[in-house]
């Protein structure tokens, strides 16, 4: 019975071919001609930024294109391309990439306007002002960042990752094209593939779920779960699950940044964090764990995702489809070949102290299904680094 709000201020232009309309997508939101576009080194070498630049020349549009964003961007990453940003006197700032790229925008984005770091600005609603306006064009079925409110910036000094929460950094308009996903590798489909399955079952789950949430969860898990194996294992050939992962993600994104991630997401954002971990290849690793603890605290939900996942029947005792759903989560990894937390060459158990500590203080932790404290984290944290690869 509780209230809830529902602002999507995103406007979203889906389906195959989208890219290519980029310039007459963003005319409404761009007040002038200089576009800045924040992208990586693997995107260039793909040829899509040129693709962009071509596209937006024709129609008049100045651009400067900055390239410097690594996985899990760093805080350094995005006051580089502030710099850059307040030098081109950008207009627009365009996202072409995975999660990283575009969280990295989101944060150039305040930076340039209001300045400072992204530290500044971590935690919920503490953007006090507009920013640049943003355009997300993702090239992985993964993150949901192009209609989320949320830039994860990984703090170098304190080797921790912060999150800024508001809804000022939405983007203005997302761009969602599955052919920008056909050259995917298999490894990264599935890493970001699983990512956004997280996303929905930590909506939906999460003790900031709400009625709208659960309803685009439950949809991105009906589209998510079945395109997963197919577009890993069949790549760009395969374009009806490419299409339904794609669009399953983002309807993710939305499902989250209208509820929250949980427990799965403070224990993945630690190890990436410390480590460096890729982000999804981290929230497939603690998934089974996570719903295994939690599911005391809310069986129906969890039992509805396993019969939702045609897990179990719907004559399946609640008890039963948990179950079924942990065991699948594993299988699942297994068959995308995740690699195990014990399999991190990084990883010594002399960090797990640490690490429970770092997910304790994530801001989602209160947001998890079940209540947690640090000594669960660290309980889960060792019960994963000793489970063996299961099928």
């Amino acid at each position: 019975m509780n209230t809830f709000a529902f602002h999507l201020p995103t406007k979203i232009h889906a389906g195959n071919g989208s890219f290519m309309k980029t310039g007459e997508y963003i005319q409404d939101i761009v007040k002038g001609k200089r576009l800045f576009i924040v992208t990586d080194p693997g995107i260039v070498d793909l040829g899509l930024v040129t693709q962009l630049e071509d596209m937006l020349a024709n129609q008049s549009f100045e651009t400067h294109v900055f390239t410097e964003v690594k996985p899990n961007p760093r805080d350094y990453d995005c006051i580089m391309g502030d710099e850059l940003a307040r030098e081109f006197q950008a207009d627009c700032i365009i996202a072409l990439g995975g999660g990283s790229v575009i969280d990295a925008a989101k944060a150039i984005a305040i930076l340039q306007v209001l300045g400072g770091r992204p530290q500044d600005y971590a935690g919920r609603d503490q953007v006090p002002a507009p920013v640049t306006p943003i355009v997300a064009i993702p090239t992985t079925a993964g993150t949901g960042a192009e209609v989320t409110r949320s830039s994860v910036i990984t703090d170098t000094e304190k080797k921790i990752k912060l999150t800024i929460k508001d809804v000022k950094i939405a983007p203005a308009v997302a761009i969602v094209d599955p052919e920008l996903t056909y050259q995917l590798p298999a490894h990264l489909t599935a890493s970001t593939g699983m990512d956004a399955l997280v996303h929905a079952v930590e909506a939906f789950t999460c003790k900031r779920s709400n009625p709208v949430a659960d309803g685009l969860a439950i949809e991105a898990m009906k589209r998510i779960y079945p395109a997963l194996r197919p577009a890993v294992t069949e790549g760009g050939s395969n374009q009806e699950a490419r299409y339904e992962l794609m669009i399953g993600a983002t309807i993710a994104g939305m499902a989250f940044s209208h509820a929250d991630v949980a427990s799965v997401h403070c224990m993945a954002e630690a190890i990436g964090g410390l480590y460096d971990t890729p982000h999804g290849v981290a929230n497939s690793m603690f998934l089974p764990y996570i719903i295994e603890f939690n599911a005391e605290a809310d069986i129906k939900k969890h039992a509805t995702i396993a019969r939702t996942l045609g897990l179990v029947g719907e004559d399946a005792s609640e008890t039963d489809a948990t179950a079924a759903l942990v065991a699948e989560m594993k299988h699942l990894a297994f068959d995308l070949a995740i690699p195990t937390f014990s399999s991190l060459p990084q990883v010594k158990e002399e960090d797990f102290e640490y690490l429970a500590e770092s997910a304790f203080q994530n801001g989602s932790t209160p947001s998890n299904a079940r209540e947690i404290q640090k000594q669960d984290y660290l309980m889960l944290f060792e019960k994963a680094f000793r489970a063996k690869n299961e099928r």
